[in-house]
């Protein structure tokens, strides 16, 4: 039986669509650290977060990563969609490339989360030896095999996890 992480049960049970930003600046990929959610010590991931109704996907996106590292963005261009399914959490993620367009690196919150249950813990550029050094528990799929980063724009257009 998998152990969700009690601040991340608001996301069980249901399926989720996601959308999410892959951001390169100086050979670095921008990373939110999460705390634990399901059987892993942390969980580092691409910006991004749940699709509201009657929001397009580019806003979304665009919130989400404001509001998760303080950083505006602009969407360039779809990437991938990428399946996660791991008891009890389902999502549906649409990846994108983003650009940085101004604001401040910071760690930031979920406004949907109370100031006890928030997930994020660290927002970071990380490099690709950096990434490969996390414990593939520890890191989003789509990260888990990287040759280089640019791999990340090459990847097929539907990338399932098991």
């Amino acid at each position: 039986m998998n152990t969700l992480n009690p601040n991340a049960e608001a996301y069980a049970g249901k399926v989720r669509l996601r959308v999410c930003g892959i951001c390169l600046q100086d050979d670095k990929l921008l990373l939110v650290r999460h705390q634990p959610t399901l059987n892993n010590d942390a969980f580092w991931a691409p910006p991004g977060g749940g699709l509201q109704y009657g929001e397009t996907v580019e806003a979304c996106l665009v919130r989400e990563v404001l509001e998760e590292t303080g950083l505006q963005s602009k969407v360039k261009r779809f990437l991938f969609v990428n399946e996660f399914l791991e008891e009890p959490l389902q999502a549906v993620e649409l990846f994108f490339e983003l650009e940085v367009t101004g604001g401040e690196l910071v760690t930031g919150m979920d406004p949907e989360a109370g100031e006890g249950q928030q997930l994020i813990e660290e927002v970071a550029f990380l490099s690709l030896n950096q990434i490969r050094e996390i414990p593939l528990a520890n890191k989003h799929s789509v990260l888990h095999y990287l040759f280089s980063l640019d791999d990340l724009f090459g990847l097929p257009h539907r990338f399932v996890q098991a």
